[in-house]
């Protein structure tokens, strides 16, 4: 029974004490809404009101590494880590999968977190491309989605829903983007949180913050 005690003991109090410290009794600290923000006005109750609307990604119609037609849908309602990278980079990329792997370890049992990873080299990486690399990152279907297709519209993704950089180009086919940043979107499709992908004190802050936006809609769930 003393045995017990303490392995509760030991699992339990870590995670009190960080949502103490991070939300306080009562009330809990929001991770910020990060991107281009409007204020607009509505009407409650026959009063105007200012309210904010705020940056959302954009949908997609890519192809999986399966071969077929892979849509926003399976991120709907659905907490998402997303990377732009390359299958033949020998940079920044073996680390960002690498660490993209851990994050999928992370929350193997959990269904509302899912990565995305969004190939800024189509013409080279095919569906049997991504397949290869998938299995060598051991990445679960349905878990961990590699997407290839149309160059434009990638880019634009890239650049004007997840601002992963801030280099003009048009997709074309001299354009190229590599980014070390992971980003962090939540189920209403809003950026949460950008992220170095090579470094892995930054994949545990990453983590810590999913932890938090996870307890965000928990909380939310509960007051209604």
């Amino acid at each position: 029974m003393k045995k017990v005690l303490i392995l509760v003991v030991i699992l339990v109090i870590p995670s009190v004490a960080y949502l103490i410290l991070h939300t306080g009794k009562n009330n809990f600290k929001k991770l910020e809404i990060l991107g281009p923000k409007e204020p607009v006005q509505k009407t409650v109750d026959g009063k105007t009101v200012m309210d904010t609307v705020y940056h959302t990604v954009g949908g997609f119609s890519l192809i999986g590494a399966d071969g077929q037609t892979t849509t926003d849908a399976v991120a709907k309602d659905k907490i998402s880590v997303v990377d732009f990278f390359f299958t033949t980079c020998t940079t920044i990329c073996p680390r960002m999968s690498n660490n993209m792997m851990k994050v999928q370890y992370e929350y193997r049992t959990d269904p509302d977190v899912i990565s995305l990873s969004f190939s800024v080299d189509p013409d080279t990486d095919t569906p049997t491309a991504l397949s290869a690399y998938a299995k060598q990152h051991k990445a679960t279907p349905g878990k961990w989605y590699f997407l290839t297709g149309d160059k434009k519209q990638i880019y634009d993704l890239a650049r004007n829903s997840y601002f992963v950089t801030a280099m003009a180009g048009d997709g074309g086919p001299d354009d190229f983007i590599h980014s070390e940043q992971f980003v962090l979107i939540d189920k209403e499709k809003r950026i949460r949180g950008f992220y170095d992908g090579t470094d892995v004190m930054e994949i545990k802050r990453l983590n810590e913050d999913i932890r938090m936006l996870q307890f965000e809609y928990s909380n939310a769930s509960e007051i209604k």
